[in-house]
């Protein structure tokens, strides 16, 4: 019997359910899913394995226009998403007309591997607004094939995974087949949290944070941890402990529960706060916390 597997990558402008999408594939939630914009900061790969197929799903950071390294480094993740996919996934949603950087709309365009234009959120619109971006999105990226979807809901989305599978070539596979992500516990760790910071938190303070798990030590029945939140000032470091340290409680009793239902055991959480100046513009640091992989 024949075995499919490839690299399936998708890419798309901030905040059009790029990782609800990924996760709906995996039946797992391993991209963090928020409404803000930029929250998926690496490339997190997804795995899903059948008898006869392994499909590598890759999550990249929204397509933005850099305004310091940290933004630099993540754009980086989304241009290596080019070079080693066997499908496309370009991901835009109802009422979007163009992609915030025209050097990679080029190259979907110009893309010599299969792109499936996945068209989200069609749950908020009517038929009519749903024929005119088809046909919008059939001018603009004519290589393409146009797929409908809401990831939310699940609609269309067994039926793009079935072209997926159609388009893979034929290999053995690349991952171990009980493998469901290339990421360390850790990294879910730190996303955890990080999720929890930007449900909790406004305006500029989740996206001068970094977590670090510093402790992760599996026992029989219990997994122990200790995780430090990094800001880049002081005014940062109060405002997510809080008055009397209630926010940060509360992030630490939300992210446990998580990692509870994420590890199948249960977690002792130790979170501390640390201020990191000014860690988005240094590169030794986005080194050390997985980014500027070049």
């Amino acid at each position: 019997m024949s075995h499919k597997a490839g690299f399936v990558n998708i890419i798309g402008n901030p905040n059009v359910g790029k990782s609800t999408l990924m996760n709906a594939f995996i039946g797992e939630r391993l991209s963090i899913i928020t409404s803000k914009a930029q929250t998926t900061r690496h490339r997190i790969l997804g795995i899903v394995n059948g008898d006869d197929f392994q499909v590598v799903l890759s999550d990249t950071p929204g397509i933005i226009k850099p305004a310091y390294e940290l933004q630099n480094s993540m754009m980086d993740f989304v241009k290596s998403a080019f070079e080693d996919a066997d499908v496309l996934l370009y991901m835009v949603e109802i009422g979007e007309k163009e992609l915030k950087d025209e050097a990679f709309f080029n190259k979907i365009i110009n893309a010599k591997i299969p792109v499936l234009l996945l068209l989200n959120k069609i749950d908020k619109s009517n038929q009519e607004q749903l024929e005119e971006q088809v046909a919008l999105w059939q001018e603009k990226v004519p290589n393409a094939e146009i797929f409908p979807i809401s990831a939310l809901q699940n609609f269309n989305v067994q039926e793009v995974f079935d072209r997926i599978l159609t388009l893979l070539p034929d290999s053995p596979p690349y991952y171990p087949k009980d493998a469901l992500t290339d990421k360390p516990e850790r990294f879910f760790v730190n996303e955890i949290i990080r999720e929890k910071i930007l449900l909790n938190y406004d305006k500029e303070i989740p996206y001068a944070v970094e977590v670090e798990t510093e402790e992760f030590k599996e026992e029989e029945n219990i997994i122990r941890i200790k995780a430090l939140i990094m800001v880049e000032r002081e005014t940062q470091k109060g405002i997510i402990i809080g008055h009397k340290g209630a926010a940060l409680k509360k992030v630490g009793v939300m992210a446990r529960e998580d990692m509870e239902k994420f590890f199948g055991k249960q977690v002792y959480l130790e979170i501390f706060v640390k201020i990191n100046k000014d860690w988005r513009s240094n590169a030794f640091q986005l080194r050390r916390f997985g980014y500027n992989q070049k």
